[in-house]
């Protein structure tokens, strides 16, 4: 049987004649798929496992889903002590696949995208693992770009400006209504942009979904899903895991991370913890806050619009499903305001 984004008998050939220590036949079973970059477990005639990575099918931006650049940023990434997958190999070739792919190791470790996920460890090892998710953060915005060959991965300044001018046009392009606080965050936070205190790698969405953690150690074993990563301000990194994180007994911000239940940190202690180990300044993180949620409301009305115009195509979704975007542009846009309205 055929497998999407797969074609088998080429995809082998490569695999055989450019990754040591493999031989087929192979199987290829599909791990995430959708509108983001497509992974693939990859098992070999002696049952050793590696895992495939490629773009989505169909038109795509391709530098939305550049294969190449993810392949040079978590191998520069894995030469420091942030822990990614190793990488094994790259083929730019796209009589292969029909597109550039990447081969990485695979690492043991459950992704906490819920708080069913977390529901079984510990209470220490929750609070652990969150301690440990903000050192990893801390540990790559320490990291050197020049001296693990990244320093012309993007333009190293003005980051955040250049941010809040392409969302307030991307949502000029993509609004279906008016909502006065989409643009009312976007002109306070356009009136008073903060000044960038070094470069650092960005990973763009810092958080416990995209991150393997070994729950028997409380511990982050690889971080994941590089492909908005960049270089710019490392505080947005830090106000964007606020935008997801709930402290305990707080109502979940989102469904997809299991923070709220007991024993993770508070986002306070999370701050303070990075602080201590950047020696940042972090007395105006509730603006990096207000523009990761302000941002995050752009794309999901982003989404809403394009399946509410039929540009996705064949891609069904349940009503339920698009009311969501829809609520959720609103709900993004309004906590965006009250970050930008609370004392840091």
């Amino acid at each position: 049987m055929s497998l999407t984004g797969i074609n088998a008998d080429e995809v082998s050939r490569w695999l055989d004649r450019n990754i040591d220590d493999l031989t087929g036949p192979y199987e290829f079973d599909l791990i995430t798929g959708g509108r983001s970059n497509l992974t693939y477990r990859v098992t070999d005639s002696t049952g050793t496992t590696v895992v495939l990575r490629r773009p989505p099918t169909g038109k795509v931006l391709a530098s939305a889903h550049d294969m190449v650049r993810e392949h040079t940023i978590i191998s520069a990434v894995g030469t420091t002590d942030v822990p990614v997958p190793r990488t094994l190999g790259v083929c730019t070739d796209d009589a292969v696949n029909d597109a550039p792919f990447y081969v990485m190791s695979l690492v043991s470790g459950v992704v906490l995208d819920s708080a069913e996920a977390a529901a079984d460890m510990t209470i220490a090892r929750r609070r652990e693992a969150g301690e440990h998710l903000i050192d990893v953060l801390a540990d790559l915005h320490a990291v050197d770009v020049d001296e693990v060959g990244l320093g012309d991965l993007a333009k190293r300044t003005g980051y955040v400006e250049r941010q809040v001018r392409r969302w307030t046009t991307q949502w000029q392009n993509s609004k279906t209504r008016e909502l006065p606080s989409i643009d009312e965050v976007a002109r306070r936070l356009a009136a008073d942009l903060p000044e960038q205190v070094g470069v650092s790698i960005a990973h763009g969405d810092y958080r416990f979904g995209n991150c393997l953690v070994d729950t028997d150690a409380g511990r982050v074993t690889a971080v994941l899903d590089w492909e908005l990563c960049t270089l710019g301000d490392p505080l947005a990194d830090v106000g964007y895991l606020g935008v997801y994180w709930s402290d305990p007994g707080e109502n979940q911000a989102r469904p997809n991370d299991p923070t709220g239940i007991d024993g993770f940190p508070t986002y306070a202690e999370l701050l303070e913890r990075y602080a201590t180990r950047t020696g940042r300044d972090l007395s105006n993180i509730g603006y990096y806050v207000a523009f990761s949620s302000w941002r995050l409301a752009v794309i999901s009305e982003g989404v809403y619009a394009r399946f509410l115009n039929g540009s996705m195509g064949d891609q069904a979704i349940d009503p339920a499903v698009l009311d969501g975007f829809k609520a959720g542009t609103e709900r993004l846009a309004e906590e965006a305001l009250a970050a930008l309205s609370s004392p840091s």
